[in-house]
Order: structure tokens, then C-alpha cells, then sequence
């Protein structure tokens, strides 16, 4: 447990990352996308709901909710347009591999990539991701 100092005294934290949960018009499709792209295992499953899990644990995971009305942000983000709230990185051994993994599973690598380390891409609905190498 980590020591959090408040009002003059140490007190222990409880709290840790549960999951990290997107928003998509289908949860189950984009689920499917990121369980084949991180080689992770579902957890749970409904049309309105999936998590997947790393095989040897089980949280931080990684949900889907359904949002019908979900419009991915722009990237790169200009003013007047739906911004971007959060990103996944995903750390990778081998770039050009991954990368074009990612292009066959239905992502779709944008234009603007901001450094050589780094992969920019969209999922099939939308959220960027980035892939990284170790030490990006």
C-alpha cells in the first residue's frame, strides 16, 4: 500500500485502477477488436457491456459500454471539434509488426504521428491508440 500524507498524517491508500472503459455504438464488436490485439480474455459480456482481462489478471481491465450516439474525437485535435478525453497506450516489442497487426485487425494509422517511437491509430470505432516501443 502506497502512504498518502493528509492533514498532518500519513494514511494508507485503498484505491487502485479498476478498469478503463470506452464508449462504442457496439460494445461487443470493438471488445472483439482490442481482445485480439492485446491477446487479452473476456470477463464478462452483454450487449450493452464487455470487459476483457489480462489471462493472468484480473484488473486493471478494459470495458466497453454501449453508447449509441458515441462520436470519435478528431486527431489531431483542432478547436470546435469533438476533443479527444483519453487514449490507450499499448507497449509492443516490435513496431512494424504490431502496426501492421493492428491494420489487419481494422484499425486505421493516421496521418499526423507526432514521434518515430510512436504508432498513432484509430480502432474501428474511432478512439486513437498508440503504439509504443519500450523506453518511448
Amino acid at each position: 500500500m502506497h502512504e498518502a500524507q493528509g492533514r498532518g498524517k500519513a494514511e494508507f491508500m485503498t484505491a487502485t485502477l479498476g478498469a478503463f472503459v470506452l464508449g462504442t455504438p457496439d460494445p461487443r464488436a470493438l471488445a472483439d477488436f482490442y481482445r485480439a490485439l492485446l491477446g487479452w480474455e473476456e470477463a464478462d459480456r452483454s450487449p450493452e457491456w464487455v470487459r476483457l482481462k489480462a489471462p493472468e489478471r484480473e484488473r486493471p481491465s478494459l470495458s466497453f459500454q454501449l453508447e449509441s450516439d458515441h462520436t470519435p474525437p478528431s486527431w489531431p485535435q483542432r478547436p470546435g471539434t469533438q476533443q479527444m478525453q483519453a487514449h490507450l497506450d499499448i507497449q509492443v516489442d516490435d513496431l512494424d509488426r504490431e502496426s501492421g497487426r493492428a491494420l489487419a485487425l481494422g484499425a486505421t494509422l493516421q496521418e499526423h504521428q507526432p514521434q518515430e517511437d510512436v504508432r498513432v491509430f484509430r480502432d474501428p470505432h474511432g478512439h486513437p491508440f498508440c503504439l509504443f516501443l519500450p523506453g518511448a
